[in-house]
């Protein structure tokens, strides 16, 4: 099997999700021949992989943390939220960025390198629902930088002297959205924190 004879199409989310993260050399091309729309893309991949590292967080600080289900859970439906948000505003930093580095602009195929490219991040989410193991799943998730990389000159046409200069300017945009999205879920929790501890020390006076 070679570049020149990609494996046939399969659209499915089960499918996609394996062959992406087995063999993204291959599957972009699949990508790129592929009919998609912004708003398929999110409902029917993005906002279903995105609740996997959502759930196993709520999962896991309700089980380990012994905490109650209301900071836990905001927490998890903010985290979902910004998560969707932030891949959609990198994709529109893909798109914009495209020309800069010899590249096409193409709305949804910068959506698609932000989406499918967040793939190994939101799977190895699932290691959420144990605290401990919360650092692994974030060391899995850097491979989506090397599906970026592969992305960025298949589906965004740019040339392959830019495509790493491209990769590392989209890289250094979503570790801010994603260090953004974390700073304000984890101000929630804390100020749920605090707020809980405020009404028990009231409560004992």
């Amino acid at each position: 099997m070679t570049l020149e004879n990609p494996p046939a199409i399969d659209p499915s989310l089960v499918s996609r999700v394996k062959y992406i993260l087995s063999r993204p050399k291959f599957e972009w091309p699949v990508i790129d021949a592929e009919s998609a729309t912004i708003k398929g893309l999110f409902t029917r991949y993005a906002m279903v992989l995105a609740a996997i590292p959502a759930v196993a967080t709520l999962v896991g600080q309700i089980a380990f943390w012994h905490r109650g289900p209301v900071a836990p859970l905001l927490g998890a439906v903010m985290s979902y939220v910004l998560s969707l948000v932030s891949v959609y505003v990198l994709g529109l930093i893909i798109d914009a960025l495209a020309p800069t580095f010899g590249g096409t602009r193409n709305p949804v195929k910068a959506m698609q390198v932000a989406v499918y490219s967040m793939t190994p991040a939101w799977v190895a989410g699932v290691l959420n629902v144990v605290p401990t193991l919360s650092w692994l799943a974030g060391l899995l998730g850097l491979y989506g930088f090397y599906l970026l990389y592969l992305g960025l000159p298949a589906l965004m046409k740019t040339t392959a002297d830019k495509a790493l200069g491209y990769t590392i300017v989209v890289v250094v945009a979503a570790i801010i959205l994603w260090t953004i999205v974390a700073a304000l879920v984890g101000a929630v929790i804390a100020s749920f924190a605090i707020v809980g501890l405020g009404a028990a020390a009231f409560a004992l006076s």
